[in-house]
């Protein structure tokens, strides 16, 4: 196993959460625990992995939890119809598992959607835990302003389904499609990049992205739900974006702005679709500030 990936293995454990085995990383407040707990949600095709740069640092004053969702990096890959409302079941009960009732959310990509999907349960009522800070990173969170890749819409095109083995899908393409968002200035960590790999072609997971990406199907339809309780939930928000995402592109920002001009917008030049990996010094500072 790539070094990277063992070490990031090493850091968390498989927890059963709605009867599905979860890997999930808790990682304690270094120093004097000020702040309550943060959640983090990461994107798709990849997984918790994406923050191991940053999740030291961000555990400065509070503890960090992550987890992968169900179908990614370490996690259960059954072949079942994914759904958003399904992610958020788990992210539920590995909070109550752990007993965190306050928490802050710092959300990525997929991650925007599952997080917007618990701050509108939040709102309703049926979340019962205090939600005191949020964060937003690079997610496709205005489907009309997002520039699909040539990788997702292939996907899409395919039926949702298990694809055989052998199929027209492998875990390098999903990596270069993965590298394909940074910006172009990034300079790619090939060890890096390689355990982003293993984690996707874990239990076969590549030959499950057609039936994984459908949340952009479920995004688009039920986007005033999520989307929505991003731009009405009364807890602080903050906005750290990579302004050269070639996907969820900085106009999101704007429409953004526009909905909840109360938030703290942070964008981040020569940085693409994963500001934590493409600049994790910069994107800490600004999530810290």
């Amino acid at each position: 196993m790539n070094p990277l990936a063992e070490s990031w293995k090493a850091r968390g454990h498989w927890r059963s959460l709605c009867g599905r085995s979860i890997f999930t990383v808790d990682i304690p407040a270094s120093g004097p625990e000020l702040r309550p707990p943060l959640l983090v949600l990461h994107g798709f095709p990849t997984s918790s992995f994406d923050f191991h740069r940053v999740v030291d640092r961000l555990a400065a004053d509070r503890r960090v939890l992550l987890f992968d969702q169900l179908g990614y990096g370490l996690s259960d890959k059954p072949d079942i119809a994914y759904t958003l409302a399904g992610q958020a079941d788990i992210a539920m009960a590995l909070l109550d598992q752990l007993g965190v009732d306050q928490l802050g959310l710092l959300t990525h990509d997929v991650g925007d959607t599952v997080g917007g999907e618990l701050l509108a349960r939040n709102l309703e009522g049926g979340w019962p835990v205090e939600i005191t800070d949020r964060t937003l990173t690079n997610g496709s969170i205005y489907m009309e302003l997002a520039q699909l890749s040539i990788g997702q819409r292939f996907l899409l095109d395919l039926p949702d389904a298990r694809l055989p083995g052998r199929g027209p899908v492998d875990a390098e393409a999903v990596v270069a499609g993965v590298v394909a968002t940074y910006s172009p200035g990034t300079e790619v960590d090939v060890d890096e990049t390689e355990a982003v790999g293993e984690m996707i072609a874990h239990l076969d997971g590549m030959l499950l992205l057609p039936r994984v990406i459908r949340y952009l199907e479920e995004r688009r339809r039920h986007e005033a739900r999520f989307t929505g309780a991003i731009e009405r939930h009364p807890a602080p928000l903050s906005v750290v974006w990579g302004r050269d995402d070639p996907i969820a592109v900085a106009a999101m920002t704007d429409r953004l702005v526009e909905a909840a001009p109360g938030l703290d917008l942070r964008v981040l030049d020569g940085v693409g679709h994963y500001p934590m990996v493409e600049a994790p010094d910069r994107f800490v500072a600004a999530v810290v500030a």
